[in-house]
């Protein structure tokens, strides 16, 4: 594995791939959730995983509080990067990220080829939620109630010391956004949601189109919030198709 920073992990270089893809994690999530999807899109992309401040590697650094704040930090952390396609891929608080982190690279006149976001509504589709308030107990009921990876690690005391820092500030982040008002993004969009997702109806899912001019499209899977992991062949394959019709 090639660490190119604090911020970027690639698992499986590929100085030949014609993509790169940029991955960014749900709350709570960490880069090596996409060492499975690193894996599985070589050599037709390289992933660059994104490891947000506050956990693994990095979790002797303070964790980040807000969308504008990890946004900035996942750009800075791509400017070495944009020598190739950037495409970028987020789930959940990660879909907000990417989309945040898209806006910065157009500003900067590097642009990406494609935003896919997952599991998130659109930013101009607001809920009133609380989880970042709720005590230890109310925050791990969320994560089970979501389904998320690796849920009976939670069950363990030190663990969950270890971890509740970095979810409980990702919660903030992701329940404290609001979009502001700007320049729409004009690359093609893809949204992937669960068509059982409580956190995501394919009605709010479907306004990400009014987030940029280029191509839009909604692609439903069965599934909850981590519908992505029971189908994960089929979004592999929707992630290899899309950036196979956007790679120059």
């Amino acid at each position: 594995m090639a660490t190119t920073s604090a911020w970027v992990q690639r698992f499986h270089p590929q100085p030949e791939a014609p993509v790169r893809l940029v991955c960014l994690p749900h709350a709570g999530g960490s880069a090596s959730y996409f060492h499975p999807v690193s894996a599985a899109l070589r050599p037709a992309a390289e992933v660059l995983a994104i490891q947000y401040p506050g956990r693994q590697n990095r979790r002797a650094e303070p964790p980040l509080r807000t969308v504008d704040a990890l946004a900035e930090g996942v750009a800075e952390a791509l400017a070495p990067h944009t020598d190739r396609p950037l495409a970028l891929f987020g789930h959940s608080l990660g879909a907000s990220v990417a989309y945040e982190t898209a806006r910065l690279l157009t500003k900067a006149g590097t642009p990406p080829v494609t935003l896919v976001v997952s599991g998130r509504r659109a930013p101009s589709r607001h809920r009133e939620e609380n989880v970042h308030r709720r005590d230890d107990a109310g925050v791990l009921a969320e994560i089970r109630r979501l389904g998320g990876t690796e849920i009976q690690l939670l069950d363990d005391p030190e663990i969950q010391a270890m971890v509740l820092p970095a979810i409980r500030a990702d919660y903030e982040a992701v329940e404290t956004y609001r979009h502001a008002d700007g320049p729409l993004l004009d690359c093609p969009l893809l949204t992937l949601v669960g068509d059982d997702d409580p956190l995501a109806t394919l009605d709010e899912a479907r306004d990400w189109k009014l987030t940029t001019t280029g191509d839009f499209r909604l692609t439903t899977f069965t599934g909850g919030h981590f519908y992505l992991n029971d189908q994960a062949p089929a979004v592999i394959a929707a992630l290899r198709d899309h950036l196979a019709t956007v790679t120059p």
